[in-house]
């Protein structure tokens, strides 16, 4: 396959291209370089030393003998060119990871949420525009996240793969059963982001028939694939930081270097969790298993288990003698929630999940051991605030 993947420079992105690549596609890669600016901006840098662009490309051709293009453009803001660029390729599909990624940061400054709607709400539009526009048969898989199903209670009810079934009364005779999409419950603007996503991909699918695949993933571990190690200038990032480091990252990190496992709260938030390789797995089986024209959007639960934020910080306290220290939480959520995620759909199609396990949790804590000379401790402690 042709495979245009938008924001192919960032942490999901490039671990993808690469594995895509390895498996014979021909990747071109889209990025506007923003996630590196906004390092500048928060003054602080991946843990692992990242080559620039067209370094990483130059050194994944020497030794892999494949290619893949580079072209940096914003998607949000130039239409003219995502169009010409797909006009040009002609692609099989279009991976679209172009939008910024952190809860955190979308809630740290009235810039900085102006700035995630802008920009993700933009890219997205923009890219179903040029779809339409190319009058090409591309299929869009985008990555989503289970936050826009919300962290309420739930009660230990399953929540299902993007549709829910409910009965509509009716005022003269039986209720009626249909399905709709999961009422949305955004916890944050980069959340919201993502529920007007869906909202977009429902529109354009049902008016201009476009075949879309939305993966609601869940919180992604683990920094190194095969490919990413094969040679250190091909190394992924690692965010450790409050606003972009993730929580089991963080806390394997923060382990390495013997700084107190940061909990907010009292650490009964449940989120859903998947590794990187199966991450990248994913997006593989999404693009070999694509919706038919006419199809409604697919959406798939891109996660592989659930954890609670507080037993994950003592099951690396237990392995490595690091104590927890138990903070305000400065988001605006619920200290205890359940968590019951159906993903039937990745299982049927050929995933074989990766779980959390010594091994792989160790892999992550060596990287930052390696690196750990590279940490700015002023930066480890979360500062994004929910509330004002």
């Amino acid at each position: 396959m042709k495979i245009v993947i938008l924001g192919g420079d960032g942490f999901c992105g490039w671990a993808t291209s690469l594995y895509l690549s390895t498996r014979g596609h021909d990747i071109i890669i889209v990025d506007n370089l923003s996630r590196r600016d906004i390092d500048n901006e928060l003054g602080v840098s991946s843990l692992t030393p990242i080559s620039f662009p067209q370094e990483r490309i130059a050194a994944w051709k020497e030794v892999s003998n494949n290619e893949i293009k580079f072209h940096n453009i914003d998607v949000a803001r130039e239409y003219d060119s995502l169009l010409a660029l797909l006009k040009k390729y002609e692609p099989d599909a279009v991976v679209h990871f172009a939008e910024q990624r952190a809860a955190p940061y979308s809630m740290r400054t009235p810039k900085a949420k102006r700035y995630t709607v802008d920009n993700n709400t933009n890219a997205t539009h923009n890219l179903l525009c040029a779809i339409v526009e190319s009058k090409l048969d591309i299929h869009l898989v985008h990555l989503g996240t289970m936050g826009v199903y919300g962290y309420g209670k739930f009660e230990n009810t399953p929540i299902p793969e993007g549709y829910l079934k409910v009965q509509v009364p009716q005022p003269d005779g039986p209720a009626l059963e249909r399905e709709i999409m999961y009422p949305a419950d955004p916890g944050s603007v980069y959340h919201m982001t993502k529920t007007l996503d869906a909202l977009l991909f429902y529109f354009y699918n049902k008016n201009d028939k476009l075949r879309v695949t939305d993966l609601h993933q869940g919180i992604v571990w683990g920094t190194t694939t095969d490919e990413t190690g094969r040679d250190e200038r091909l190394i992924n990032r690692f965010d450790y930081d409050g606003d972009y480091g993730t929580v089991l990252n963080r806390f394997l990190m923060q382990a390495a270097i013997g700084f107190p496992l940061t909990v907010h709260g009292q650490g009964g938030q449940k989120r859903a969790f998947i590794h990187i390789r199966d991450s990248a797995r994913c997006i593989e089986l999404a693009l070999q298993n694509p919706p038919q024209k006419g199809d409604r959007v697919q959406i798939f639960n891109q996660m592989t288990e659930t954890h609670r934020v507080g037993e994950l910080a003592e099951m690396v306290s237990k392995a490595t003698g690091v104590p927890i220290q138990k903070l305000e939480n400065p988001r605006n959520e619920m200290e205890r929630n359940e968590l019951n995620v159906m993903n039937e759909n990745f299982l049927r199609i050929g995933l074989k999940p990766i779980k959390l396990d010594e091994g792989l949790a160790a892999e992550v804590t060596d990287i930052a051991r390696k690196y750990a000379y590279r940490v700015d401790r002023s930066k480890i402690l979360a500062t994004s605030r929910w509330r004002s």
